[in-house]
């Protein structure tokens, strides 16, 4: 059994896909986990339940719409109520869905940027004083299109490039006692609505690696920059195949 006192990090959507596969490398190396979720309350529960079952009081899940301020900033309070410190706070949770010139509206607007940018800035807020207590770190999933712009998702691209300038900005602000960094997948897992073969042969043409990432390629990325990358800060690194590079 691991201490009491071990590492906690709390992962936003951290129910399904990256977020979870993230969860579970971090578990597996016996850190305590905090999953926030929104509508994946069955899998955040069972993820809770394989964690606790294999290391009792290791995890928890926490229900938030990050868009609701009250149950937003409550997220980071209730690590601390649970586990009594906070080590990592991973930005992972995102919206994504196209917003086409003349067909969109301030209510996609509000929901691409409380998710990819608003949330981020006040979840780091609340947690900076108890990650600079443990000399903490922020991890945010950005994404290429934060830098490459993608067509008919121009308010997408333009909340991830706010999270880019987040992580520089903070990494600067909250210095020396807490680094900021950013992992910017590139093509990792297929969009669940679904793509043609002719599109994905299209984004495996634009990637010199000419192959889809794998989750672990996501995972062994944020894991450097939590452990290893200890002289690093405000750094974006991509993890893209070299797609950003055509």
């Amino acid at each position: 059994m691991m201490p009491n006192d071990s590492a906690v990090v709390l992962i936003t959507g951290a129910g399904r896909r990256i977020g979870a596969a993230l969860a579970a490398d971090l578990h597996g190396r016996g850190y305590r986990v905090a999953l926030h979720y929104q509508n994946s309350a069955a899998e955040a529960a069972a993820l809770c339940a394989d964690f606790n079952q294999a290391r009792p009081d290791s995890a928890i899940a926490l229900q938030a719409d990050l868009g609701d301020a009250a149950r937003r900033d409550a997220l980071v309070p209730a690590v601390l109520a649970h586990f009594g410190r906070l080590d990592v706070l991973i930005n992972n949770a995102s919206s994504f869905f196209p917003t086409p010139i003349g067909s969109s509206s301030d209510a996609d607007w509000d929901v691409l940027f409380d998710a990819n940018a608003r949330a981020p800035f006040f979840l780091s807020q609340t947690a900076a004083p108890h990650l600079a207590r443990y000399k903490g770190c922020i991890v945010n999933l950005l994404d290429i299109f934060a830098e490459r712009p993608k067509p008919a998702h121009t308010v997408y691209c333009m909340a991830k490039a706010a999270q880019g300038m987040l992580t520089q900005s903070l990494a600067l602000e909250l210095a020396p006692e807490v680094r900021v960094n950013a992992v910017a997948p590139g093509a990792i897992l297929w969009p669940e609505s679904g793509k043609s073969d002719a599109q994905k042969q299209a984004i495996l043409d634009a990637t010199p690696l000419t192959r889809i990432g794998e989750v672990a390629d996501i995972c062994k990325a944020v894991r450097f920059l939590i452990e290893d990358a200890s002289y690093c800060t405000g750094q974006i690194l991509a993890v893209d195949g070299g797609r950003l590079l055509r």
